[in-house]
């Protein structure tokens, strides 16, 4: 690896000593950038199979349920949130994982045994989403080399720092719509031609518009196509990533603190609102097309999605942060080590020209920086904040930070020859920052919130024990009511909060009835009525008072809901009041279910952000099916 440009003060190599004459896509191709690919892919694989724990609900809920009912039907078991039965998701998403459980019913399905094909249906998500971390990766790098120079240091360690990221590491390979989002953004920011923010000076002085072509050829212009069909694929994902590309817009258009020569003849302006007008209206037909079949009729979930979150104020229900958490918490939980050279970064960004950097790269620098306070300041005034609605910004993160973070720890030896080497400085303080990456990133994906996933492994394996009869996914159109009662049984209760577990991605066989407690918001309440604010879901009544709940549930002298062979709740709390209702005194003493613990989670991390979910995960057994035989013959 040559050092290229290790200082920002230096002159940057041109990444394309063609101009933008040369074609993006073709760059791609080249043997070395598809080694790089694999060996991202293979890093991100491993990556995928060190996750072993739970983060948030919208992993499963907003992608894998959906996309298992695509593929299995409504009878398949999936929980379908009430996002979908409103419309306020696009189907375009979970169809990307419905084709991998495609894939899997239709090439193993009937070759494989029960137990492996389920195995085969967890992994395919995850597979495929290594993918698209992968791709987001190496599409940050290959802009990068764009920016700094083809091989040079500074492209490298942007690179690096998406690979060692302990935030990436934790999060890229998850089902998140952000994290689609976020390939999407990176494969359309390599594709833009940032030459459109204003191109070198072409040595004519008699007009301020460049003569440098932009789309003289195909290539060029399907590049630009590319680039505005991912940017609206991820605005349909996640209408928010419109702030991005009207940074972006605003920008070009009003040319604001950019140098060099404006490229925006009438011609070009012509060609790029013709792009946009048809590349916008062939992904909008798409994704009309997609929802009409998914939903059964004419919707369209991004408008849908705006209305519900900030007209009527549902977002808040999940909770409201402060003004500044984007700032005080967003980018140091992003960025974490690097924080300080991506805060550097956007400040030195805005006097990029100083650094001697090419125009197109300068001005792209200002674009990134700019796109990323624009978008985090407007983020900013909605009550409801995550880190992960400001993810797609990361690439763009690593890309300023690269030039700092280079200069600091490296330095080109023996400069004066025609083939310097990179050596390192402040090597003790790479390596501190290293192991706090490698110990946050080992930490969270391998210890923090394990047991959501644990207890979801043992349900299904233990109802391939007790029911190997009754395995087949999807379940069978013919399927009858057996002797024993089987379709009566609710094999497990979840007595946690809400959609605290993956669900049927994970417990896979449709014939595995579950029950869960419930949350959804108050669509019927009007925005800071009394109505809203005295709403109480199923979850905050059950722990608010459980052992009431608990006689909701089965209510004396009344029917109530089916009881359960396994309750799953965590330790504590939800225990006591699980043996008071059942004691030989209590309310339940009439079901004649003596609790017996059987199955108790591994440590479950130091900390939580919910109360309600501190310590580890217990299964207990009723006994309840276990009058005739425990075990089918």
């Amino acid at each position: 690896m040559r050092p290229g440009n290790n200082k920002p003060g230096a002159k940057a190599p041109r990444a394309n000593a063609q101009g933008p004459q040369r074609s993006r896509t073709a760059a791609l191709v080249t043997a070395p950038a598809l080694d790089v690919l694999a060996v991202i892919f293979a890093f991100r694989l491993v990556n995928a199979l060190c996750v072993r724990t739970f983060f948030q609900p919208d992993e499963y809920f907003q992608a894998l349920e959906p996309a298992w009912r695509m593929v299995f039907g409504e009878d398949s078991g999936a929980w379908i949130t009430w996002e979908w039965k409103n419309q306020l998701r696009s189907s375009i998403h979970p169809a990307v994982f419905a084709f991998g459980y495609w894939v899997v019913e239709s090439f193993w399905g009937s070759t494989t045994t029960s137990e492996i094909k389920a195995k085969w249906l967890i992994a395919a998500p995850k597979i495929l989403q290594t993918g698209f971390a992968a791709l987001s990766d190496w599409y940050s790098w290959r802009l990068a080399e764009q920016l700094y120079g083809h091989g040079s240091a500074t492209a490298w360690s942007v690179l690096l720092m998406a690979l060692l990221n302990p935030w990436q590491w934790y999060t890229s390979t998850r089902t998140f719509s952000n994290c689609f989002e976020t390939t999407l953004t990176s494969m359309a920011l390599y594709y833009w031609p940032w030459e459109l923010l204003g191109t070198e000076e072409d040595g004519s002085s008699e007009s301020r518009y460049s003569s440098i072509p932009l789309f003289k050829t195909w290539s060029q212009i399907n590049s630009f196509r590319l680039s505005l069909v991912l940017a609206a694929l991820a605005v349909l994902l996640r209408p928010t990533n419109i702030l991005i590309w009207m940074a972006i817009g605003s920008l070009m258009l009003t040319r604001a603190t950019l140098g060099g020569k404006s490229p925006l003849t009438r011609q070009n302006l012509l060609i790029a609102y013709r792009e946009v007008l048809l590349c916008g209206s062939f992904v909008l037909g798409l994704s009309l097309l997609a929802d009409r079949q998914y939903f059964q009729e004419w919707t369209f979930p991004p408008l849908t999605f705006l209305h519900f979150n900030l007209a009527k104020g549902l977002a808040t229900f999940y909770g409201e942060n402060d003004w500044h958490y984007y700032l005080s918490q967003g980018i140091p939980l992003l960025s974490t080590t690097i924080a300080p050279f991506v805060l550097k970064g956007l400040y030195k960004s805005l006097d990029a020209e100083r650094s001697n950097w090419p125009v197109t790269t300068s001005n792209t620098l200002k674009a990134l920086s700019f796109t990323a306070l624009t978008t985090i300041a407007s983020l900013s005034f909605i009550s409801h904040k995550e880190v992960r609605f400001i993810t797609p910004l990361l690439p763009s993160f690593h890309i300023l930070a690269a030039p700092h973070i280079t200069s600091f720890f490296t330095t080109a030896t023996n400069a004066a020859s025609a083939r310097p080497t990179l050596g390192w400085k402040k090597t003790p303080l790479l390596a501190a920052g290293l192991l706090v990456n490698a110990v946050i990133g080992g930490y969270l994906s391998y210890f923090h919130a394990r047991a959501p996933i644990e207890v979801v492994d043992f349900l299904r394996t233990e109802f391939e024990r007790i029911h190997p009869k009754h395995l087949a996914i999807p379940r069978p159109a013919n399927a009858t009511v057996d002797d024993d009662g089987f379709s009566q049984e609710l094999f497990a209760l979840f007595l946690t909060p809400c959609h605290a577990t993956p669900w049927r991605s994970h417990l896979v066989y449709p014939s595995l009835r579950a029950r869960a407690l419930t949350c959804e918001p108050p669509l019927h309440t009007a925005p800071k009525s009394w109505e809203r604010l005295a709403y109480q879901d199923e979850t905050r009544r059950f722990y608010a008072d459980k052992a009431g709940f608990l006689q909701e549930l089965w209510p004396w002298g009344e029917p109530g809901e089916d009881m359960a062979r396994y309750i799953v709740g965590y330790e504590g709390a939800v225990a006591s009041a699980l043996h008071a209702y059942f004691d030989w005194s209590g309310p339940g003493a009439r079901h004649q279910v003596q609790l017996k613990e059987v199955w108790r989670s591994s440590w479950n991390g130091f900390f939580t952000d919910d109360d309600r979910k501190a310590g580890r995960i217990v299964v207990w057994a009723t006994g309840f099916y276990d009058t005739v035989s425990p075990i089918e013959p």
